[in-house]
């Protein structure tokens, strides 16, 4: 199969060795230093069991790879303006496009960008992964875990013939795949993670583990959890891990999140559909939210700060 992986970063990084390795076509979008290292260097993965290289095609041009069979849209939320209206030469009528990425997508519908101008929003498929990755150098990502998990859904909740397709497509040893007829329900059960954790992160700069070492910032966390099951209740979703348990593994949890990864890098944080939606959403069905209020009114602070807002 023909794939295209648009962002390059730790996770489309991990993604283009693991789907290279299981005999795809794989070419990736990436720009700057990520492309030259990518050309020089290609790009290697280390986990706790293995370490695979992989030499993707590389651009910056789209266009120049012609219509793919899947394309996985890694990149960060804050970059999708500029990338939709470059999707074009890559799709097929057929061709389905995962967006890989945090927080509340634009097809839920959030759309604030009109990202639906430039893609069909039926081509779109909803994905959410559990991948803990960590870009250590130039071209080198280091993976958490032996096994990451993507799950993939049609936003209308349809298990649908390109559904399963892609999912066996994408199965491979270290990624597990699976389809959902639920994929807002899993959008909402990774989110609340992200906003458990994404917050204090921000603002302490520490991994979960020293966080919640803190039986305050614990309690806390633990009330922002609670602020987005609500607020997923209210629109119908169902949260499908269980929150104490979550809380409770994020104790051990050393690997710093995403979004404060993108902090230290200087990189715009994905504050819009991380924080900001869920919010828009909570006011639109009048759920109480002041943990989350709270902590989100300080990371726009800190955001500013940073000269990221």
């Amino acid at each position: 199969m023909r794939i295209a992986i648009y962002g390059a970063g730790a996770i489309g990084g991990h993604l283009a060795v693991r789907l290279d390795h299981n005999g795809h076509t794989v070419s990736v979008i990436a720009r700057g230093t990520t492309l030259a290292d990518i050309r020089a260097h290609g790009i290697t993965i280390t986990s706790p069991t293995e370490t695979l290289i992989a030499h993707p095609t590389a651009t910056d041009d789209p266009s120049t790879l012609g219509p793919q069979d899947a394309v996985l849209v890694t990149a960060k939320s804050p970059a999708l303006p500029t990338i939709a209206p470059r999707l074009a030469s890559l799709l097929t009528p057929e061709t389905p496009v995962a967006f890989v990425m945090n927080g509340i997508p634009w097809w839920y519908p959030h759309d604030p960008h009109g990202i639906a101008t430039h893609l069909n929003p039926a081509q779109a498929l909803g994905a959410v992964i559990y991948s803990a990755c960590t870009i250590t150098a130039p071209g080198q990502i280091r993976v958490e875990h032996p096994t990451s998990r993507l799950i993939l859904g049609e936003p209308s909740g349809e298990k649908s013939p390109r559904l399963a397709t892609l999912a066996a497509a994408l199965r491979c040893k270290g990624l597990r795949v699976d389809e959902t007829d639920a994929i807002r329900d899993w959008v909402w059960t990774k989110l609340l993670m992200n906003l458990a954790a994404g917050p204090f992160a921000l603002l302490t700069q520490a991994a979960p583990k020293d966080v919640y070492a803190e039986p305050t910032l614990l309690d806390a966390a633990r009330r922002a959890a609670h602020e987005g099951a609500a607020i997923a209740a209210a629109h119908g979703c169902t949260i499908r891990l269980d929150i104490e348990e979550q809380i409770t593994l994020g104790q051990s949890l050393t690997h710093k999140p995403s979004i404060l990864q993108d902090l230290l890098a200087g990189r715009p944080m994905e504050t819009e559909t991380l924080f900001d939606a869920p919010l828009a959403l909570a006011h639109t069905q009048s759920i109480p939210t002041p943990t989350l209020d709270l902590l989100l009114a300080l990371c726009r602070v800190r955001a500013r700060a940073a000269g990221q807002a």
